[in-house]
């Protein structure tokens, strides 16, 4: 492989994973502060694309209860890429109310909360292919507006062409990872949820606002995934209501190998796959999807608490 290919596939890495470490922040939040995995984290993924495409003055296609459909609005990118994220958190919140708050309240078992929210996804899944299809929806091509379809990082004899949209994808998503660690890590908001985390009774007898603080986690959880979806979406396309369960799995693995209830492990789970996808030769393409969980699978062999997780203890 010579070294320009190479620089070429690390960028592509690079952006692929920072895709998958913001979407999997979203599931290590939640994890974080309820110990749960929540399994509709894709079908909000994919609802925040279509959100952002609707936003954007996209027409839906000929199938569904909103055939032909547009919105009288057609906002920038930029803005409608925050107004369908935000949208998909406020879906986060909805779901955490009525899916998961009354089975907390009852004390429920943890895997009772874990297949209801494979009920929400079904559930959203199903409604958007009632709503809008089963089509593949495509962004306008001026939606990152006159930037070139690619950035040459070589020069005129060796160039290195890099698709602007990996570009600004990356970009965006180290802001995102950026702002979310300055909120968890050095504002009183983010020091009651780490407090709710390692001890939610505790922080309870405190004075913390327990329930609130789980309806924000899942706004910004939602958030990050709506966010994601419409990023990936905007590289390729809406692949259809199944669009997120693929994500959803690679995001599943990310968490593990980054280690459970890890921010930082997350992101270093993200790039890691990333960069592991991006060098699998183009004709083994087909075969992407089993890197990230061979990946996995010796993780949990060699080192079962992820790369940055804590070992945990059991005290008997």
């Amino acid at each position: 492989m010579s070294f320009n290919l190479f620089l070429q596939q690390f960028l592509n890495g690079l952006s692929i994973g920072s895709v998958y470490a913001i979407f999997a922040l979203g599931y290590t939040l939640v994890y974080s502060i309820l110990g749960i995995i929540n399994l509709a984290h894709g079908a909000i993924f994919a609802l925040g694309a279509y959100f952002t495409y609707a936003l954007m003055g996209g027409t839906f296609g000929f199938n569904g209860l909103l055939a032909n459909a547009t919105l009288p609005i057609k906002l920038p990118f930029a803005i409608a890429l925050i107004l369908g994220s935000s949208l998909a958190g406020l879906v986060g919140v909805a779901m955490e109310r009525i899916a998961f708050q009354p089975l907390r309240r009852k004390g429920s078992d943890p895997l009772l909360t874990v297949v209801s929210s494979l009920g929400v996804a079904v559930v959203i899944v199903n409604l958007i292919q009632y709503l809008v299809g089963a089509e593949s929806y495509t962004f306008p091509a001026g939606a990152y507006g006159n930037l070139p379809p690619a950035i040459n990082f070589g020069n005129p004899q060796n160039p290195i062409p890099i698709r602007s949209v990996q570009i600004v994808i990356f970009a965006v998503s180290v802001v995102i990872v950026a702002i979310l660690t300055y909120f968890i890590n050095r504002t009183k908001y983010g020091k009651a949820m780490q407090a709710i985390a390692e001890d939610p009774i505790t922080a309870s007898l405190l004075g913390i606002n327990t329930d609130g603080f789980i309806v924000l986690t899942f706004f910004l959880s939602s958030f990050l995934a709506g966010l994601a979806g419409t990023l990936v979406a905007s590289s390729v396309s809406i692949a259809g209501p199944y669009f997120g369960i693929a994500f959803g799995l690679r995001g599943l693995a990310v968490i593990v190998l980054g280690g459970l209830g890890s921010i930082p492990g997350a992101v270093l789970g993200g790039f890691v796959i990333g960069l592991a996808e991006a060098f699998v030769p183009s004709e083994y393409s087909a075969y992407k999807d089993a890197v990230a969980f061979g990946i996995l699978f010796i993780m949990l062999i060699v080192r079962p608490q992820g790369l940055l997780g804590r070992r945990f203890v059991q005290k008997v």
